[in-house]
């Protein structure tokens, strides 16, 4: 047995166990406020984001905004999606970038949706919002870093990530890119934890798809972010031929043709199960006035859905859309392959 395999194996029989301690789902959801089911999670939004500080890694901090004003700004916006039928919010936002679980469970507490944070750290943007120890870190050092927020919470809050979110630059990976991307395969295999990466273009993501595979991941554990920066639609198409999924997730108006175009597609070749779709919308600026421009969450539920219905979506493949398959792709479970 090798290493990993054995790490695989240990990490399945604790999570197990701890499943059955709290008499909780083998494989469930966990949000903000602890685990659920699955078959609770509802209609999904699988990509947005509350707050964002694009400050540099050495000024981002919690001293930089303030809570009580954050919550006020962004909660209107999530009682206008519950009002819509919105039951679960995935909150992209990482580590170094914004990230503040505390304000996740008000406004949980406050809304009744589920909501979901991440664990992992974001590459893109030239690295400007990674630690420094990422530098110095070895692959299994930063795994473990984002493990024992799994294990123990995150900070002081208690509070447990949902899946490990990642970016990385565009074009092919650069060494820092693909030691995130090795780490985020060693987390997985050690919590289960569902890896979501910032791509974009099919070059960067076909590389960490290989790098998965090295490390023993099967891809049914990756999402594909930002596939819709893949103009050629053949390579979303092969992804998903390959258990990948497909993230459709920056929905807005002035782009609903290409969306259903994207959409259509993946439907004419039998891959919808493999599809996530969500918007990518929000959100409270650190360091802007008042959180500075605001796009809601509203369109995806109030005007794409209808949208899809005109060109033949059925109400089946739409709940397939937001409610089956972010269920399928969040649940916490060790997927080994390669």
């Amino acid at each position: 047995m090798t290493r990993r395999h054995f790490l695989t194996l240990t990490a399945c029989s604790i999570l197990i166990s701890r499943c059955t301690s709290q008499s909780l789902p083998a494989h469930p959801i966990i949000t903000v406020k602890g685990p659920i089911d699955p078959s609770k999670l509802g209609t999904t939004l699988s990509h947005e984001h509350i707050m964002v500080d694009f400050a540099a890694v050495d000024l981002a901090s919690p001293y930089r905004y303030n809570a009580a004003d954050v919550f006020n700004r962004v909660l209107p916006f999530l009682r206008e999606i519950k009002q819509s039928g919105c039951d679960a919010f995935f909150d992209f936002t990482p580590d170094y970038l914004g990230r503040d679980p505390g304000i996740l469970r008000r406004l949980s507490d406050a809304t009744g949706l589920h909501i979901i944070t991440n664990t992992g750290y974001y590459g893109a943007r030239e690295d400007v919002h990674l630690p420094p120890h990422v530098m110095t870190d070895s692959v299994d050092q930063l795994a473990g870093r984002w493990i024992m927020e799994f294990e123990e919470g995150i900070g002081d809050t208690g509070i447990r990530p949902g899946f490990i979110k990642i970016g990385t630059d565009p074009g092919s990976l650069s060494e820092v890119d693909a030691k995130l991307v090795r780490a985020a395969a060693r987390a997985h295999l050690a919590t289960g934890l569902t890896i979501a990466v910032h791509t974009g273009p099919a070059e960067g993501a076909f590389e960490q798809m290989a790098i998965l595979g090295e490390e023993g991941v099967d891809l049914s554990a990756w999402i594909w972010v930002h596939a819709q920066g893949e103009r050629e639609t053949q390579r979303h198409v092969e992804a998903a031929q390959r258990g990948a999924w497909v993230a459709f997730d920056g929905i807005k108006p002035l782009q609903e043709e290409m969306y259903l175009e994207l959409l259509a597609n993946m439907k004419e070749n039998g891959l919808l199960n493999r599809v996530l779709i969500s918007q990518d919308a929000g959100w409270y600026t650190v360091g802007e006035e008042n959180g500075g421009g605001f796009r809601g969450y509203r369109y995806l539920l109030d005007t794409f859905v209808p949208a899809l219905q005109s060109i033949g979506f059925t109400e089946d493949e739409i709940k397939m859309l937001l409610e089956r398959n972010p269920a399928a792709a969040f649940a916490v479970r060790i997927r080994a392959g390669g």
